[in-house]
This record gives structure tokens, sequence and C-alpha cells, in this order.
């Protein structure tokens, strides 16, 4: 934007067909005589709307509430598996141990987090809430009972659902303020933002682990770069890869924006920021326990096919067995031939790509080939597609590859999928190859729009506006980072 003036705002019902068709049922699309409501603005419509859908993702839960997260049947059958309830006792949490301690009575009796620093803090400040909830209970008597025993005792399963309620909560404020961020991005288009706050996928995988810190902070950049401040892009990548490795990648996106309009300085305060704020977060946990930092990089690195990766469907196939330094040196040779062919088609698109297509063409590359692709991993790309390709169809798509994956991985490991006689589980290897065809479907989309600007919903009305003015071919409203502000 180079005035003041504030950007046409593109109504869905007339920028989106399915939008359009749905509207029908409650009045039609956006008329000339319409008129706006002084209170329901746009963003006020779009935090209601995530609130639902989160109030869905806690009520999608309550079937493991009572004693369904340790009933193996319930929690597959009726999908409400969480890892919350099991790390509250399995890593210490109940006990209130920090999660980095080299105390040698509680590392002999409890596993190291073996997640990033910022999900091991929120994690011990949920069981400090869940705790003083719980009328902070007397702790002495607990260390008298085996650690993998303690989940029976009739207080400790309360204080589970206190826990899983906690983070429930938290987990809403991420997600309302990740609504806000996205629907702030394009200030002409605050309805790409509905993609995320109604997603099935992030009511049914929101609590399954603490993935939405990182998915805050995912949004906060793509925030801060449309803004022009490339020191606070940098500062919530650096804080977003020290809860989750991928917003990392973000960087790359970044790299490509920069080269292409020579912000080299730019980049250089993105790039600094983004270590700078890195090494603060982790300073903590490696200074109170340098041994059970490391944990998380060896766990992963030690890891071999796990649960929805290509390199599981592969093995399970043909009966292959895949060693874990297989599976890392083919997963990071992948990447890097990934990223590089990134770099060339960015470098070479006619005009500047978003820096949330980018971020989800290199994010989903990633995992493509990731050695486990976890189902909640689908709020890492979420954000991204909604601003990267803001059409319901191609969202749809895409999200119901993951969805079908959903239902499959739950009722794989309940067994409901097992055929009579036989351990090939056929459906369950559709569901990933499935899953996966529906993420390379909208990374192609996506790369469409990139080498192809005037299929670009968010680019193309600028395309439109400079062909008939007779301007110059580019765009202002809807690229990301483009000017300072």
């Amino acid at each position: 934007m180079t005035g003041g003036t504030p950007p046409a705002r593109a109504h869905p019902t007339l920028d989106d067909s399915v939008v359009e068709a749905l509207s029908e049922s409650v009045g039609g699309p956006f008329g000339a005589r319409a008129t706006r409501h002084p209170w329901w603005t746009p963003l006020r419509v779009l935090l209601a709307m995530v609130s639902v859908t989160f109030a869905l993702a806690i009520v999608q839960k309550t079937p493991c509430y009572p004693d369904g997260h340790f009933d193996g049947k319930v929690q597959y059958s009726h999908m409400c598996y969480s890892d919350l309830p099991y790390l509250y006792t399995g890593r210490g949490l109940a006990e209130l141990n920090w999660p980095y301690t080299s105390d040698e009575q509680v590392r002999a009796r409890y596993s190291v987090m073996e997640y990033p620093v910022l999900i091991s803090y929120w994690a011990y400040g949920a069981a400090w809430a869940t705790h003083w909830l719980s009328g902070s209970p007397d702790l002495a008597p607990r260390y008298a009972i085996a650690s993998d025993a303690l989940g029976a005792e009739a207080d400790i399963k309360r204080e589970q659902a206190v826990f899983v309620i906690v983070n429930a909560i938290g987990f809403a404020l991420l997600a309302l303020i990740s609504t806000a961020l996205l629907a702030g991005v394009n200030p002409g288009r605050p309805w790409d933002a509905a993609g995320f706050a109604v997603a099935p996928a992030l009511a049914f995988t929101g609590l399954v682990n603490w993935d939405l810190v990182a998915v805050v902070l995912v949004a906060g950049a793509l925030w801060a770069w449309a803004r022009g401040r490339p020191l606070l892009t940098g500062v919530l990548i650096g804080l977003g890869t020290a809860a989750k490795l991928y917003p990392l990648f973000l960087l790359g996106g970044i790299l490509i924006i920069c080269w292409r309009e020579r912000r080299w300085r730019a980049l250089l305060v993105a790039a600094a920021g983004a270590l700078v704020a890195w090494v603060v977060a982790n300073a903590p946990a490696y200074l109170s326990g340098a041994a059970e930092w490391k944990v998380f990089w060896t766990f992963n690195a030690d890891r071999g096919p796990d649960l929805g990766s290509i390199w599981l469907l592969v093995s399970q196939t043909f009966g292959l067995t895949i060693t874990p330094h297989v599976v890392n040196a083919g997963s990071w040779a992948f990447f890097v031939l990934w990223c590089a062919g990134v770099l060339v088609f960015g470098l070479a698109a006619p005009q500047t790509p978003r820096l949330a297509q980018l971020g989800f063409i290199v994010v989903a590359g990633f995992l493509l080939v990731n050695k486990v692709y976890s189902p909640q991993y689908v709020l890492w790309l979420l954000p991204l597609a909604v601003l990267a390709r803001p059409r319901w169809r191609d969202l749809i798509v895409w999200m119901s590859g993951e969805l079908f994956y959903f239902a499959a991985v739950w009722w794989y490991l309940g067994g409901f999928l097992e055929p009579p006689g036989g351990d090939r589980v056929g459906v369950y290897w559709v569901a990933i190859a499935v899953r996966l065809a529906a993420q390379l479907y909208l990374v192609g989309v996506i790369a469409r729009d990139i080498r192809r600007p005037w299929h670009d919903p968010v680019e193309a009305p600028d395309l439109v506006e400079a062909a008939d003015t007779g301007a110059p071919d580019v765009m202002v409203s809807g690229r990301s980072g483009d000017q300072e502000v």
C-alpha cells in the first residue's frame, strides 16, 4: 500500500465460488444494497468462528475424559486420543519435576521430555497450574509409588483431566490469537483467516499435542513480515523454532524474497533475530541440564520409520527393514534437493512469491519425507495454506485427505482395520498415500499460482487493475513484506 487509504475489502461471497454457492442458504452473496453491521466486524466474526471450532475440539475429546485416555479401545474407536495425560505422569509433571533437571533420582524415575524447550516450558507451566487448581497436593506420598503406576491413582486421574483442560484453555487462546494475526496479514482480505478458524483439522487435532504453541508463532511471523518488520519476524521464527523445528524453514522463503528484491539488510536482521531468540529461549534448559536438553536431538536422530510417513508405507508394503541411518540420510538428502528446487523456482517466478506460498511448499516438502508424520502435523501447514491458497475448493480437497488419515490412524492403532486372518493393513497404507497425494495437490496448485500469478486469488485483482489502467505489471496489496510500513 502506498498511501493511507485502506485497501478495498474482498468479500468471500464475491471472491470464492464455493462460499458464493453456500451463501444462497443465508440470503445470497454480498450485494450493492448490503450494509455492514456496526459491531460484527470481520475480525469479531472470525474470533467467534474459531471459538466455536475449539469448543467442538474440546467436545470431541469428551469420550476420553472419564477413563478413556487409558482405555485403548475408547481412545482409538472414538478418535479422542491425546498425548497430554500420558506425558503428565510419564515425564514427571505429576511431581512438578523441572523437565531439564539432572537430579539422579528424577532421571532414574522418569524419561526426559523429548520436545523442544518452549513446549517443555509450556507443559511445566500447565502442570504448575494443574497442581494449584487441584489444591496443591502433597507430593511426598507419590515418590513411594512406581512411576508407571501413578496413572492408576484416583487423585492423579483427576489431575490429568485438569491438566488437559488447562492446556485446552491455553490452546483456545492461542487459536484466537492465531486467527487475529492471520486476519491481519492481508488487510483487504481478513476473511482468508476463516480457513483456519473453521478448519476441521483444528477441531480434531488441536488437543493431540502442543503444536499450537508453534502455530501461533508462525502466524505472528507472517503478520510481522507483512508489516515490514524483519526483526520481529526473525524473533518470532526463532521462538517458533524453539517450539518445533519447522518454523525455521520460513527463513528460506524470506531468503528468496530478499534475494529477488535485493533486501539483504532485512534478511540479515531476520536471521539474526531468529538466532538470538532461539539461543535465549534455549538457555534456561541448556544451563540447567545440557544432557537433558540434547535428548530432543538424539531422540529424533535415533528414530526409525514411524506413523504416517512414506518410510513406514514403503517398509510395511514391501516388507523392508529401513534403518534410522537410511531414513536420516534419505530424508535430509531429499529435503535439501527440494529446497534447492524451491530456491530456483522462486527466483525464476515472474513475480515475487508471497511468504505463505514459499513457506507452505518448503514445510510440505519436509513433511513428505519426514520419518514421522503425526496427525496433528496438519497444523504446521494450516496457517500457511489458508494464506497461500485462500480458495475453499482446494482447501477442502487437501483437508479431506487429512481427515481420512486422521480416522485411519486411530482405527489402525486400535486394531480395527486388521483384516480377518491377516496382518496386512491395506486401508492404513491407502490413507497414508491419500494424505500425501492431497498435500501434493495443494503444493501443485500453489506452485501454479507462483508460476502464473493471475491464478493467485490474492495477487490477481492487482494484475487486473494494472492491466485496466495500463500501469506496470506490479502487485501491491497482496504481497507480504514488500514495503516498510
